[in-house]
């Protein structure tokens, strides 16, 4: 068999190949004629993915593309088997990825036409990591393309662009495990994430691409710590941080998991940053985010957000009412001395039921409350709290562990003295770090004083008068009881909650004993980081006097020193100390010595504003322009994992309000509209349990899985039964199915360069928004992708036609110029109608749906007007824009298709014209029939009669009467004198 010559082209984020271009044939491989167009070539037939895809042909990774002549040749020894292309994608996407680049397609211009309406759309931040996308990636990407695309074609300007967040501790930390620059590492993963997405089709500007590490950028990133710090919204403090030894660093709340460094797993501190450490005090620069905690709370009623992250948000601010109340500590002998426990109450109701305290294990005052006979039990329980993060000391569900201080507080309204316990559910840094325990009315006191014996005295009783479960805290509000002492003047007893809390706070506010309070769970951001990787802080300090400076702004950037050793120095210090000409500088207004600061910035800091620099790129005199910030302000839809609800999202919106109140920027909100895509999980993987012997042994018969050996099983071995999967050699073993969050060490990512290169880009993109409901998690299945490859081919075959015998696709198209039929029009304009509605809603999956009934429907027309294909493929254009683009193209348009203007459903082709009528004979509903609006009488009932279930009643049987309600309903009433017995049924 001859097989005709294909010229194979590498993808396009491959490097050029180092040997000549060649071609396949059946008996050797040859070079490229140089004399041969690829015009002259049929690429409708391939190899398998085993001989061609390997080297670096039709898409595949940049590491496959280096494999020797030698090694192609030893390939070709082996007889190749032919795959038919469904529609030629393998030259249509590279063909137009090209031609967008080379013309600028997606580029939006410096000025453009403001009278205009525009749309900026933006993907959350990618940080470029060294193993590149996986299939998961492109699910947000490719909704805000079809955003984007849409949006163009409705004629706004769009602004789409791409960056990266590319500072932060995975860089360093590879750096130091390999010896490498993070630098390189850095441009290295870059240039891969670039070319994967450019892979993709994605309509980003690239001329507007921008990169963290760029001193360019973070220049500006710099000048907005200055702003911070002239408004005294940054200073210097020694608090409680993550000091994780083996990384050398202080880290964030969310790089600790289960008290462990999330990269490494190493053991983390919690303890304050000093002496024990540094040998000499350490002060970690803060962002003062609480002045603006109010802010933050009050305008996220006005945003377009999932309301489960306005609630995230809402619930990290923490914003209560409530008041802070002073208990005295005793001495031995029980008397009152000058120490006192202040500690923040939200039900000061309740203060009569307060029977212990509880402070933090980092709580200030501790060293001075424990008694000697306790300080051994406190100072060991100090040190394993120190190496739990905050998530897992407040988490509810975890039992709670506290030891018995030694000391005792007095309850100023009852006069009773009170143990003071230390326990780690209280955090030194939400309120006081002190609390009063409120056992019979606080779930997490009841369930600590039960388990050491303390007290627990009711003081609120249910309004409704119910009885409280036996065992359990009541936490509602009610009528107040046991809450009365005459000698400090305060009864409480038979007032409302609301009302005692009122007067309790009158009362300690007369008496001296505490005051009003409103506090917040948010805390101080903790800015500083003992890395290399990040901006430099733009800082000085005084030699002789240890004063701090701001680094003059004309003197930005202050750029990162060069260091070839970026390992932990083991004392605190960062690794810019190492750096020694470049700590070293001179204060410019005093000319006295002084020394940079040699902490960084945390890898927050750079994605903080940077959707703000995308408006302006390249502006080398201010963060952003004015008239184009005001003009694209704000991101009208922003798409990103709910991950970053309290921490990007939360720091994004502090800065901008900061921007907003120097007049840099003109919105008080960053983002109007943010949508949270779902988790792409894993394929379905099966496992089986083992016992100790290897016997296989079914899941629902074990009562807990983890006591068992577990082995995965392959899908061949597996078959369904009813709900359940199980081993298909043996029935009675139930397995485990279950999807997981791809990851390199469950060893179930799915790199898309090879889901591109066997199904092609357009394909994947389809796939990933058919597979469900674009915010909800789903579920990766690689055979799932063929359903929309086929569709597409399907698409191809009714407007290209069918391949030739040779396998070639013809040049042009087999729509005629024929006017389109009012069935024609209605499927057209059905369609229309639904996939703009779905792309308005991010409602991707069904959109995709209405273009399937389409083209179904199409298949059934004798001839496809041209009209009505040229509409559809606009509308295929912002899922599938190569295939778009290259029908566009066939069809006789010389432009792109990315700025034709988007169809408009007519509504006269909207409406129904038919109805669907019941038929009765002799009053009883035998079935339906669809028949035209107006429909006379005589027409239903010869449509009825040719029914073929209902001319069974009717076909030479006598008629009486006709029954006829135009739209409603025909009764056929058979002249039963006439009829034969049983003859109706």
């Amino acid at each position: 068999m001859n097989l005709t010559h294909t010229k194979l082209q590498p993808f396009p984020h491959s490097p050029p190949l180092t040997h000549p271009t060649f071609l396949f044939s059946s008996r050797s491989l040859l070079p490229f004629p140089r004399n041969l167009k690829p015009a002259h070539v049929s690429p409708s037939f391939l190899y398998k993915k085993h001989t061609l895809l390997r080297y670096g042909c039709f898409g595949v990774s940049r590491s496959r593309t280096r494999s020797s002549i030698s090694e192609v040749e030893e390939e070709q020894k082996q007889k190749p088997v032919l795959v038919k292309r469904a529609y030629p994608f393998d030259e249509i996407e590279p063909k137009w990825q090209r031609y967008w680049e080379q013309n600028g397609t997606f580029r939006t211009p410096n000025d453009v036409d403001t009278s205009k309406p525009k749309f900026y759309v933006l993907d959350m931040f990618p940080y470029p990591s060294g193993a590149g996308l996986h299939v998961g990636h492109p699910l947000g990407y490719t909704a805000t393309d079809i955003l984007a695309r849409f949006k163009r074609m409705q004629g706004y300007n769009v602004l789409h662009p791409m960056g990266w967040d590319a500072f932060g501790l995975p860089a360093e930390q590879y750096a130091i495990e390999t010896g490498t620059h993070p630098k390189l590492t850095t441009l290295r993963n870059i240039n891969r994430f670039r070319s994967q997405l450019k892979s993709l089709g994605f309509s980003y500007d690239w001329d507007r691409e921008i990169s963290t590490i760029e001193p360019e950028y973070y220049k500006w990133t710099q000048w907005i710590f200055l702003q911070l710090l002239k408004r005294g919204l940054a200073y210097q403090a020694e608090v409680p941080v993550n000091w994780c030894p083996a990384l050398g660093t202080v880290l964030a709340n969310e790089e600790v998991v289960d008290g462990v460094s999330e990269r490494g797993g190493h053991p983390v501190i919690r303890k304050v940053l000093s002496l024990f450490i540094t040998k000499q005090p350490m002060r970690q620069w803060m962002l003062k985010i609480t002045a603006y905690a109010d802010r933050l709370l009050e305008d996220l009623d006005e945003l377009d957000w999932p309301e489960s992250i306005k609630e995230m948000q809402r619930n990290w601010i923490g914003r209560s009412e409530g008041a802070e109340v002073e208990f005295c500590v005793l001495d031995s002998d029980g008397m009152e001395t000058d120490m006192k426990i202040t500690v923040y109450t939200t039900r000061p109701d309740t203060i009569f039921g307060a029977t212990y305290l509880v402070v933090a294990p980092e709580y200030t005052l501790l060293s001075s409350i424990v008694s000697t006979e306790q300080r051994e039990s406190v100072e060991g329980y100090q040190d394993i709290a120190s190496r739990k993060s905050d998530l897992e000391r407040t988490e509810l569900q975890k039992e709670k562990t506290g030891v018995f201080s030694g000391c005792y507080a007095k309850n100023p309204t009852s006069g009773e003295p009170i143990p003071i316990w230390v326990a780690d559910y209280v955090l030194g840094s939400y309120g006081t770090g002190a609390i009063m325990a409120v056992p019979a009315h606080d779930a997490r006191d009841h369930e600590f004083a039960s388990k050491f014996n303390i007290p627990i005295k009711w003081v609120v009783t249910p309004n409704n008068g119910s009885c409280v479960e036996s065992g359990k805290a009541y936490s509602g509000e009610g009528i107040i009881v046991n809450s009365s002492n005459l000698k400090v003047g305060l009864d409480i007893n038979g007032l409302s909650s609301k009302e005692a809390a009122y007067r309790v706070i009158e009362w300690a506010e007369k008496v001296g004993k505490g005051k009003k309070k409103v506090n917040y769970k948010l805390r101080d951001w903790l800015f500083a980081r003992q890395r290399y990787w990040g901006e430099p802080i733009p800082v000085i300090f005084l030699e002789d006097s240890g004063e701090s400076l701001p680094v003059l702004e004309s003197e930005l950037p202050l750029t990162l020193p060069e260091l070839d050793d970026f390992t932990p120095s083991g004392t605190g210090e960062p690794p810019l100390s190492k750096a020694v000409s470049w700590i070293k500088t001179i204060d410019p207004s005093s000319g006295k010595l002084a020394m940079r600061e040699t902490n960084t910035m945390p890898q927050w800091a750079g994605s903080c504003w940077y959707y703000l620099r995308f408006m302006d790129p390249k502006n080398s005199n201010e963060l952003v322009d004015k008239a184009k910030e005001k003009y694209w302000s704000p991101v009208d839809v922003y798409v990103g994992g709910a991950e970053h609800a309290v921490l990007h999202l939360l720091y994004s919106r502090f800065w901008h309000k900061v921007l907003y109140d120097i007049g840099v920027v003109s919105t008080k909100e960053p983002f109007k509209c943010v949508i949270n895509q779902g988790i792409i999980l894993g394929e379905v993987q099966y496992t089986a349990c083992k016992d100790t012997d290897g016997n296989y042994i079914s899941a629902d018969s074990a009562d807990d899985l983890d006591e068992y050996l577990q082995e995965i099983i392959p899908e061949e071995r597996v078959v369904k039964s009813g709900e359940f999967f199980v081993l298909k050699d043996n029935p009675n073993i139930r397995l485990i199915a279950r999807a997981h969050k791809m990851s390199k060490s469950r060893g179930n990512v799915v790199n898309p360069d090879d889901v591109v290169s066997e199904y092609g880009a357009d394909s994947l993109r389809l796939y990933e928004m058919f597979m469900g409901p674009f915010r909800d998690s789903k579920t990766w299945n690689t055979s799932g992708i063929e359903g929309v490859h086929r569709f597409l081919g399907r698409t191809w075959r009714l407007i290209v036609g069918s391949p030739l015998h040779h396998g070639a696709f013809r040049d042009g198209t087999l729509v005629t110029d024929e006017e389109p039929t009012t069935e024609q029009l209605r499927a057209l304009h059905k369609c229309i109608a639904k996939v703009t509605e779905e792309i308005e809603g991010t409602r991707f999956n069904t959109g995709i749906s209405a273009m399937m009934e389409f083209i179904n429907a199409a298949y059934k027309w004798d001839k496809q007007p041209k009209a009505i294909i040229e509409a559809f493929v606009l509308l295929l254009s912002p899922y599938a824009p190569h295939m778009a683009e290259e029908l566009w193209s066939r069809l006789g348009h010389p432009d792109s298709i990315a700025y034709e203007a988007f169809p408009k459903a007519d509504p006269a082709y909207l409406k129904e014209s038919t109805v669907v009528l019941p038929v009765q004979i002799n009053g009883k509903t035998r079935g339906t029939i669809q028949v035209e609006k107006g429909c006379s009488e005589e027409d239903a009932f010869t449509l009825a009669s040719q029914d073929e279930k209902l001319s069974k009643y009717l076909n030479g049987k006598p008629i009486k009467k006709r029954i006829f309600v135009p739209g409603k309903i025909l009764n056929v009433i058979l002249d039963r004198q006439h009829v034969k017995a049983g003859s109706i049924q």
